[in-house]
């Protein structure tokens, strides 16, 4: 068994918000302004959460709300959010911390993505899918 699995749930919570913290570092400042307006809510899985687009239940993350593009053209639309769920990423990275890193990142660019606009094709193209 992986040693990971032994650690609660704020271990994971604490590990998701570093890395979170560093990917918004990594970015370049032109992406980082218009994303300071974009919370990532970290919830457990997505039973936490309604999904009503039929998603599945091993979701790893989601963006919710307008693009980029659309939030200049309809400023009434709802806060853009992207929830990641962290109980779903520890079990694709089998409990190891490191994977588990890898997969918040991963995710979090993917839904990053999302907010700028980009379709999953977009996004494999870029090795986000």
């Amino acid at each position: 068994m992986n040693p990971g699995a032994q650690q609660p749930f704020d271990f994971w919570l604490r590990l998701a918000e570093a890395e979170i913290a560093r990917v918004w570092q990594s970015l370049p400042k032109s992406l980082q302004e218009p994303l300071r307006e974009v919370p990532v809510r970290l919830e457990s899985r997505p039973d936490d959460h309604p999904l009503d687009d039929g998603h599945p239940e091993d979701l790893l993350g989601l963006f919710e709300g307008p693009s980029h593009g659309d939030l200049a053209v309809d400023v009434s639309a709802e806060q853009p959010a992207i929830i990641l769920f962290l109980d779903n990423l520890r079990d694709t990275a089998n409990d190891d911390p490191d994977a588990f890193l890898q997969e918040v990142r991963t995710t979090l660019l993917h839904e990053i993505g999302h907010y700028f606009g980009f379709n999953e094709t977009d996004l494999e193209a870029r090795d986000l899918g």
